[in-house]
């Protein structure tokens, strides 16, 4: 921070607090300013609520973990997905529209990721310039990916191209699945 922006600060902190020295600021007095701005009790609460919240502060976690659960049940809260509250409402219109329509038929998959599981020992130096001209690999890099089977060769291959790279690999004594 520069010298003027420090000295603005200042003198509007001085301007804020009643009682402050015009020319210095006391430590103690920012301190517990501060103290009073990072807590988070909001407003005084009955002697009751925090007695609980004295209790519930010297639990384990595994105890924490069961009062959880035991007021989940309790109450009745369901479990929430991942996103918390945001995601409810959205989910919600979407359950509605397809109660009203009936479920499409199972869509037929399209992209295929290919996995080479095995190869022919006698045709290791085959399958190996072939992932090289497939994968645009370096000899090294083909050799070891071929050595480290089974291993993925390609993700998201149209199921044309997927079929062809496996008859090719099969022809050289490899093995490659289409997941």
């Amino acid at each position: 921070m520069s010298v003027p922006c420090r000295y603005a600060a200042r003198s509007c902190a001085r301007t804020l607090r009643p009682g402050a020295s015009p020319f210095r600021a006391s430590t103690s007095s920012l301190l517990s300013t501060q103290r009073r701005q990072n807590s988070t009790e909001a407003a005084p609460t009955s002697p009751k609520i925090s007695g609980i919240v004295d209790q519930i502060s010297q639990l384990t976690l595994l105890e924490t973990a069961d009062l959880v659960s035991s007021l989940k049940s309790r109450l009745n809260i369901p479990d929430l997905p991942v996103g918390g509250f945001a995601a409810a409402p959205a989910a919600a219109p979407a359950a509605a529209e397809e109660a009203d329509e009936p479920a499409p038929a199972a869509a037929e998959k399209t992209l295929f990721t290919l996995k080479l599981t095995a190869f022919d020992v006698a045709a290791k130096a085959k399958v190996i310039k072939e992932v090289k001209n497939l994968l645009g690999l370096s000899l090294v890099d083909s050799k070891k990916f071929v050595e480290s089977a089974p291993k993925t060769m390609k993700e998201s291959v149209p199921k044309d191209e997927a079929e062809k790279i496996i008859a090719t690999m099969k022809d050289l004594g490899a093995t490659v699945t289409m997941d």
